[in-house]
This record gives structure tokens, C-alpha cells and sequence, in this order.
């Protein structure tokens, strides 16, 4: 019997575009005779949907058709089985959609790589890819992963960051505090998006006043960083999980101005013609064209920040190096990498189906592993006697 994965894709997130075409690539990839393939999609409504109309990006280009011609759903645990069940109910049709064994969350940004999709799965029981709870919500907020990989001896650059609440209370001391720590030119960012998205570089006050503006209606968490002026940014992935893990070759993004963007990433190559080829379309030098002693270094580094932040199943950690000193940082972990980060794998020589058996396999351990654990005790205190009137509960 087939295990029967479900693809998530889509999301309430500014990348979901992004998402619907890394989740049918991945789709493509999955061996068909092992595994049965069910997406769902999370429309930027947060409804959720299914059907096989949902496999053809070309159906895309009209949402509105398509979800009118695929199924609204919910999923729930009946204590057996993780069931789709149709929404909303019909007392004289059939509910039940089917099953899942699996999820395999393909959603870039908020509402999916942040936690909160990986917190329902738990709560439903149902095994997932990826990273748990806390590794993809550390590893969405730029802020704590900075802290931990700091803490950890990882080497990152300086930041000041700030809620957007106190930016609009009191900016004054915040531009004095970040001209004081960073000086310019320096980066603005939100704290919890990828993609680039709101991220600009700027020269003076009257630019870093505009960059906050920006980056506040993506994020309630903005954080200003040291920029690398004379930069060259490198990227690595890490697949497995925390008892072993292995790094990918390292490739060098392609960017048309001092930062890498998000039409560098998504509309460079891909746009022309055919459509986006998502993150595998970028412009990009694989392998990177650095020194063997800082590949290694790269690598290191690259499983070192995986493991400290705790993270599983496939991730790419994007890093700046100084040209000038050498000096390498890490920038920023994707727990759910565009595209899945294959085409670095492939690079490496594990071609995509590889790739995505080994996610599913891990998924499959960590839920293994999860059963192993004691979650309740064989006892009810509500039972005992006196009740809850009796008790002076715990102190």
C-alpha cells in the first residue's frame, strides 16, 4: 500500500507564488509508485483546498476557476487516521476525502515556516517534514536565531532591532541608538520574512526613516544590521537531521545590485518565456568559486547553525563574506527553501527524487522517535475523591 503524502502549498504569506511553484516541483520529484500524492492548498484566503486540478501551475493563472472546480477541506484526527474530510458537510454526500500518513509543508514565509502550520500538525498527530515547532520559528525571526547563533560562537553581524510600536512612540533614540552601534551604510530588514522581501540598504537618516516604513508593514519586528560593503554572498544547504546531517556544495547567488533581491531570486531568469522557475531560476555560480579552505568553512558553519538551532529535513543557510577581510557570517537560516534548495543537491550529486525520499524517510523517524515519548499519565486527578470542590489544587 502507498504511503499518501500531502503536499502543502500556498499560505497567507507574501511568497506564496513562490510556494505553489516550489511545492509542484517537488511534487514532480516524489517517486509516484511509493508514494500517493495529495496537494492541499492554502489559499491566500486561509481556506484550504484539494483536488487534482491543483497539479497544473497552468490553472493557477485563473484562482478563481480553480477553486471553484477543487474541494474546500479540513482535516482531523478519528484517533485511527489523519482524515480529509470535506467543508462544509453535506448530510447527503460523501465527507470523507481520504487520508494522510504524512505532510509535507512546501510553504516559504509566514503562517507556514514559521511554526504555526508545524504546531497544527502536532496537535492533529500527523507526522510532518521539516523542522519542529520551535527550529522553524527560531529559524523565521532573524532576531532569536541571530541571538542563539551569537551565544553559540557562530559569527554574525551586529544588529540593533526594535518593535514597530516603539519605532512610532519614540524613532529619535532608536536612529541615535543604531547611528551609535552600526553607522551607515547598513541594512534594514523585517525580522520575520524571507525572500528580501522589505529589505533595503541605507546610506543616511532620511533613507533609514523610508527603509523602517517599509520593512514595518511586513513585520512588527524590524532590526537594522552592519552591512557588508565589499560583499559576496554564498549559500549552502544542510540535509538531515540531528543525529546526522551533511552540507550540500556551495553556490553564489547572482545579484544586480548590493543585496540580493527578490526579482534577483524569482523574476531573473525564469520571466522570460516560460514562466518563474522559482529559486532553481535565479541567476547563480555553482559551484561557488571560492577557495577549498573556505568551502569547508562554509560547510562547517552550515551544520554547526542546523544543529544549533535544532533544525531537520532539508534547510539552506545564506551567508556574507567580507572580500575585504575574509570574513565569513551567517546571514540567515530558510528552514523551507525555494525550490527546496535541489538544485544544490543535484549539484552534489543526489538528484531531486533522492532528495525528497530522504525528507519523507526522516519525517517518518522523527514520528518514530515522537511515539517513543511519554506524553500522559495513567491517572485522572478530576476522578478522585472530593473533585475539584475537595481540592485546593497544586501549590
Amino acid at each position: 500500500m502507498k504511503i499518501k503524502v500531502g503536499v502543502f502549498f500556498g499560505g497567507r504569506s507574501v511568497e506564496h507564488e513562490v510556494s505553489v511553484i516550489s511545492a509542484l516541483q517537488a511534487i514532480d520529484s516524489i517517486n509516484k509508485e511509493k508514494y500517493s500524492i495529495i496537494p492541499v492548498y492554502i489559499a491566500k484566503t486561509g481556506i484550504w483546498y484539494t483536488g487534482d486540478e491543483l497539479l497544473d501551475i497552468e490553472n493557477f493563472k485563473d484562482i478563481d476557476k480553480l477553486l471553484l472546480n477543487s474541494k474546500k477541506l479540513m482535516i482531523e484526527n478519528d484517533g485511527n487516521e489523519r482524515i480529509m474530510v470535506k467543508y462544509p458537510l453535506s448530510k447527503f454526500a460523501k465527507n470523507i476525502l481520504g487520508s494522510l500518513d504524512v505532510a509535507f509543508p512546501v510553504i516559504h514565509g509566514t503562517n507556514g515556516e514559521d511554526g504555526t502550520l508545524q504546531g497544527y500538525f502536532e496537535s492533529i498527530d500527523l507526522p510532518y517534514v521539516g523542522c519542529d515547532v520551535l527550529s522553524s520559528a527560531v529559524g523565521m525571526d532573524k532576531v532569536f536565531a541571530k541571538k542563539l547563533l551569537k551565544d553559540a560562537g557562530i559569527p554574525v553581524v551586529e544588529c540593533v532591532w526594535f518593535y514597530s510600536v516603539e519605532w512610532l512612540k519614540d524613532k529619535e533614540s532608536i536612529i541615535a541608538e543604531i547611528e551609535a552601534k552600526i553607522k551607515y551604510p547598513l541594512i534594514v530588514k523585517p525580522a520575520n520574512t524571507g525572500s528580501s522581501v522589505g529589505v533595503k540598504r541605507v546610506n543616511n537618516r532620511f533613507e533609514l526613516e523610508d527603509a523602517v516604513d517599509l520593512a514595518r508593514s511586513f513585520s512588527r519586528k524590524i532590526m537594522a544590521e552592519v552591512m557588508v560593503v565589499d560583499l559576496r554572498e554564498i549559500n549552502c544547504s544542510v540535509l538531515g537531521d540531528y543525529e546526522k546531517a551533511e552540507a550540500s556544495v556551495c553556490e553564489e547567488p547572482i545579484s544586480s545590485k548590493d543585496i540580493l533581491t527578490y526579482q534577483d531570486k524569482y523574476m531573473s531568469n525564469g520571466s522570460k518565456g516560460s514562466g518563474s522557475k522559482g529559486m532553481s531560476g535565479a541567476s547563480r555560480q555553482i559551484p561557488a568559486l571560492i577557495t577549498e579552505e573556505m568551502t569547508k568553512e562554509i560547510q562547517r558553519l552550515a551544520l554547526e547553525s542546523f544543529r544549533t538551532i535544532g533544525c531537520a529535513g532539508v534547510c539552506r543557510i545564506d551567508f556574507l563574506i567580507d572580500r575585504e577581510t575574509a570574513k565569513v557570517y551567517v546571514n540567515e537560516l530558510n528552514t523551507i527553501p525555494g525550490s527546496l534548495a535541489f538544485y544544490l543537491w543535484e549539484a552534489t550529486g543526489k538528484k531531486y527524487s533522492q532528495l525528497t525520499e530522504e525528507l519523507i524517510k526522516l519525517a517518518l523517524k522523527k514520528d518514530r522517535e515522537k511515539q517513543e515519548l511519554m506524553f500522559t499519565f495513567d491517572s485522572n486527578i478530576l476522578a478522585m475523591q472530593g473533585g475539584i470542590k475537595g481540592s485546593k489544587g497544586i501549590k
